[in-house]
């Protein structure tokens, strides 16, 4: 049973296709870890993470397959055959498999879930603004769901319909980035600029969730749901929620990482 903080997505997305995005509720881990980490990279002790892994597999009922998450924009397919034992280095996955949960951390990233009207392709992205901005206009954004397109063209579904949730992540009001980082998400798409607000800093303000909801509408998707921006959705103003790098990494040293999962059921 999934502990009751934990969020499920409001979506119509078909019945067989699960998904849930952890909260701080149901883990062992100590302070500031408390208490469902689920990232084996922050200092966490290793039993304490394996436990709380342990926890979120027994939670869903399926495998939670973790990435290597390194800020780009790579895609793993998880149900095709791997080519070693290593961790995946990828920031966004996607699988036809049963029972295979496409698991991606964050700690004030964006979480991205994808599935299409049948539900015969689930996949997920981690995008903070390098891999969302990407290069030339190509983020992760754009690679999972050529990725996506790619497999449902060669299953004989070129009009797949996509549904894409977007999870908590660090809001409009405390994600304060300097200019190089308006500068990369306006030089290939300027509309981006009217989600940037200027700061007498001479920085700036940036929506995250609001630069990817227009990334997906110009990738051609219609139907996006979850994260509008709303401080309930923001990681670092809903600290007994949620983990936030930016709030508690200078101040207690490290934070924890939740959890974005979807699978087949």
């Amino acid at each position: 049973m999934l502990p009751a903080d934990w969020l499920r997505p409001d979506w119509p997305a078909p019945a067989h296709v699960r998904a849930v995005f952890t909260t701080r509720a149901g883990g062992v881990s100590l302070p500031p870890f408390d208490g469902m980490n689920l990232g084996d990279h922050v200092g966490d002790v290793p039993d304490a993470v394996a436990a709380n892994r342990g926890r979120l597999r027994t939670a869903i009922a399926a495998e939670p397959v973790f990435l290597q998450q390194v800020h780009g924009v790579a895609v793993a397919e998880l149900d095709r055959p791997a080519t070693s034992a290593v961790v995946p280095v990828a920031d966004a996955c996607l699988s036809a498999a049963t029972g295979q949960a496409c698991t991606i951390m964050v700690a004030d990233c964006l979480p991205l879930l994808f599935t299409d009207t049948q539900g015969r392709w689930v996949g997920a992205a981690h995008a903070g603004w390098r891999g969302l901005a990407g290069q030339g206009g190509v983020g992760v954004i754009e690679s999972v769901l050529a990725a996506l397109r790619r497999r449902a063209a060669d299953e004989g579904d070129a009009d797949a319909e996509w549904l894409v949730w977007l999870g908590p992540c660090i809001g409009p009001a405390a994600f304060e980035v300097g200019a190089e980082v308006r500068a990369a998400f306006v030089a290939t798409h300027p509309e981006a600029a009217a989600l940037f607000a200027p700061q007498p800093s001479g920085k700036f303000l940036a929506d995250l969730a609001g630069l990817a909801r227009q990334r997906l509408r110009a990738a051609g998707v219609t139907s996006i749901w979850g994260n509008d921006g709303t401080p309930g959705w923001c990681t670092v103003g809903q600290g007994s929620r949620f983990f936030s790098h930016r709030r508690d990494a200078g101040r207690l040293g490290s934070t924890g990482r939740m959890a974005a999962c979807i699978w087949r059921a």
